[in-house]
Parts: C-alpha cells; sequence; structure tokens
C-alpha cells in the first residue's frame, strides 16, 4: 500500500510548481556542461559512470574487474572463472525493509552467494554496502531496518514556510546521522579490500542540474585513500534516497581548471528505479581473456509488483498523486523489464523477487517501525526458503505476477 503522505513526497514539487519562483537558496555555479563528464573526483577518472553516455570508461572497468578477478586465481585455473553474480537493489522507501530481510533470510538459507556486482538505488543504495561485504554485515542490516523510528530518518519543519522559501519540506539531518554511524572507516576499508578482489559496487544518484543518471564507482573511491572519499561516499549515499522537494539535494564540490563548483544530487529513483549495467555494454569475452561464464542477475524489487485499487478524488492532489503513484510504479516495471531483456541478450541468468501481495501490513506514516519489521520479517522467511524468484517474465514486455516461483 502506498500511503498518501509518501503519494505527496514525489507529488508537491509537481503540484506546487506555481510558486517555484518564490524562494531561491544560493549555491555555486554547477560545472559547465561539458566537462560535466570528464570531471575528476578525488583525481579518479573512473570514481563515477554514465548510463547514458560513453560507455567505454565502465567497460575497462568491469574488464579491470575481470582481470583482478583472474589474478586472484591459481594459474593453472586462470583461463575459466567461477560463476558470477550481480545484485540489482531498487529502490522503495521503507520498503526497503523488504531488501534487508531478504538479505539476512538468505544468509541463513546457506544459499546467498557472493555478488561480483552490487547496485543500489535510493533504499536499495542503503542496503548496498551492506549487502555487497556478505552476512558479516547483516546484524547492520537489521538495526537498520528495524530498529529505526520515522524521526531516525527525517524531521518536517513548518511546510508552507519550506515550500514559499526552502529546498525541501523535511530535514534529513537524521538520516545522515544514521549513515554517518554506520558508513565508517571499516566499512570503507572492507569495500576497498573487495574492490582490490575484483568486485564493484555502483551507487546510482540523479545529478539534477543535467537531468541525467549518474553511478559511483564506490569500490574505487573506497581504495583511493583520499581523506575526502569516507565523507564523499556518505554524501552519495545520502543523495541517492533524496527525493526531490520532499528531501533536500546533496550538493557535491567539484572542481574545474582551478575554479570550484557544485554538482546538486537527488534520488537514483528520479532518473531510474534501478539498474544493472548500461544495455550497451558488451558482456562477451574479449580477445586474450576468459571464456564467458555462467552469471546470474539478482534484481529485489523494494515494492510490489502488482496495481493497487485507489478510490480517487476528484482534488487536484489526489488525481495528481494516484498519478505520480502509477508513473513510479510502472517506471519500475520498465526498469526490471530492461533489465531482463539485456540478461536475456547476454546470457545471463534471471532471478527476481518483489513483495508480494500476500504481505498486507499498512502503516499510517513512513518508516512506522512496526511495518519496518513486519516487511522484514516477512521477507526474511522467503530468504531461508531460498527466496521466491521469478525467473522469466512472461510474456516478454510484461510481469506475470502468477508466473511459478
Amino acid at each position: 500500500m502506498i500511503l498518501p503522505a509518501m503519494r505527496c513526497l514525489w507529488l508537491l514539487p509537481l503540484a506546487l510548481l506555481a510558486l517555484a519562483g518564490c524562494g531561491n537558496i544560493a549555491r555555486l555555479d554547477p560545472p559547465p556542461l561539458r566537462a560535466t563528464e570528464s570531471v575528476p573526483f578525488l583525481g579518479l577518472p573512473n570514481a563515477r559512470f554514465w548510463l547514458d553516455g560513453d560507455t567505454a570508461p565502465l567497460t575497462r572497468e568491469w574488464l579491470a574487474m575481470q582481470d583482478r578477478q583472474v589474478a586472484a586465481l591459481p594459474p593453472a585455473r586462470r583461463g575459466v572463472l567461477p560463476p558470477a553474480n550481480f545484485l540489482a537493489l531498487s529502490g522503495g522507501g521503507d520498503n526497503g525493509a523488504f531488501g534487508a530481510g531478504l538479505m539476512v533470510g538468505w544468509t541463513a538459507s546457506g544459499q546467498r552467494p557472493s555478488f561480483d556486482l552490487v547496485t543500489g538505488v535510493s533504499a536499495g543504495a542503503l542496503i548496498a554496502p551492506f549487502a555487497f561485504l556478505g552476512p558479516d554485515y547483516d546484524p547492520q542490516l537489521r538495526e537498520v531496518f528495524t530498529q529505526v523510528a520515522p524521526t531516525d530518518v527525517l524531521i518536517f519543519g513548518n511546510r508552507l514556510r519550506a515550500v514559499l522559501f526552502g529546498e525541501a519540506l523535511a530535514d534529513t539531518s537524521p538520516l545522515y546521522r544514521l549513515i554517518e554511524r554506520h558508513v565508517n572507516a571499516d566499512l570503507m576499508a572492507g569495500i576497498a579490500r573487495e574492490y582490490g578482489r575484483g568486485r564493484l559496487l555502483l551507487i546510482g544518484t540523479t545529478n539534477l542540474d543535467l537531468g541525467r543518471p549518474v553511478f559511483w564507482n564506490i569500490g574505487a573511491i573506497a581504495a583511493s585513500g583520499r581523506p575526502e572519499a569516507l565523507e564523499l561516499v556518505r554524501r552519495i549515499l545520502l543523495a541517492s534516497a533524496s527525493i526531490p522537494g520532499a528531501f533536500p539535494p546533496v550538493l557535491v564540490d567539484v572542481e574545474s581548471n582551478g575554479r570550484a563548483y557544485q554538482e546538486m544530487h537527488v534520488d537514483g529513483g528520479a532518473a531510474l528505479q534501478l539498474f544493472l549495467y548500461p544495455p550497451r555494454l558488451d558482456l562477451r569475452a574479449a580477445p586474450g581473456r576468459p571464456q564467458p561464464r555462467e552469471r546470474t542477475a539478482w534484481v529485489v524489487r523494494n515494492g510490489r509488483l502488482d496495481t493497487e485499487w485507489s478510490s480517487t478524488n476528484r482534488s487536484i492532489l489526489s488525481i495528481a498523486g494516484r498519478a505520480a503513484t502509477t508513473l513510479l510504479h510502472f517506471s519500475a516495471v520498465n526498469d526490471i523489464v530492461r533489465v531482463y531483456l539485456t540478461s536475456q541478450r547476454d546470457g545471463v541468468r534471471f532471478r527476481l523477487a518483489y513483495i508480494g501481495a500476500d504481505f498486507t501490513e499498512t502503516r499510517d506514516q513512513p518508516f512506522e517501525t512496526n511495518f519496518m519489521r513486519a516487511l522484514f520479517a516477512y521477507a526474511e522467511a522467503q530468504g531461508r526458503q531460498g527466496g521466491r524468484w521469478i525467473e522469466a517474465l512472461r510474456p516478454i514486455g510484461s510481469i506475470d505476477t502468477t508466473a511459478p516461483r
């Protein structure tokens, strides 16, 4: 169930466009358009990638990842790599308790693999670092998604004043403190270590100045050794979960040609609800590299796939809110279909998990503790059973939620 309050988080920026000029908060200029794609962060040429741009940088990173995996193998086995597993975690707000519970239950089943690639958007971004580092971080997943209350995530102030003179309805400093507590030097060291072993962790945000999705290479940032890396990763995670208009955008400092600029980043879900890798990325073996191996894409939709009936009142807020909800729902469906078709093309096995219609708990406001605990427990039980994974979309181009699981 999508609450009216949660609908309004996405709806309000649309409904109040007429007031857009009433307030303006100073910021540094964004980088020049031509410099944006190539500007380095922390001096790294591979700190981030653009899904809708040149895929050559990500292709190079992918091949380098594979080379590091090969280097870790005994010499006699360097022609064949073991099976690979990719994990894509979608957005979903407090529904992120589903993905977190699924990971913990999956660990208990003894069937959870190690993931060569983990991607996360919004709520999925908050799960992704822990899922990437493996079962040792299950306690953190349980804490973040079952021990928080609404005030541990956001604080609402004077909403009229925020609309007229602010940049967001809510203050997300509690969410930043939650991220700060868990994303620490030890976690960064673990991510850097796994990056060196040939594993990738990508977090998606939306560059609002450009209106484009960007994917941050968290492993390369963590492995940079730069003192600013920890704060950058924290701000990336905060940005990925910052619904525009509802939560403040995150400004990321950058320098180009000796001048300081700021990029404005918001929720990755403003562009994509989930992603795995760009369809233009070629996963086939390059000359001189190991032959293709078995690959599996595990896609976790932190939300439902069935549409929910709702009586819509004849008012601007009700009509626009229902339309926004529908738009977001089918945006997620389309992202899943894109990942499925790309996986089929590349010979990657596809597995999909989501919140089923059998989960019937409700909440009166976002991030209610009891709701998140119930959803976590629901998903954990699925994980303990090995998960209820859809292996194919039938018919192609849509999702049949009655398909065998």
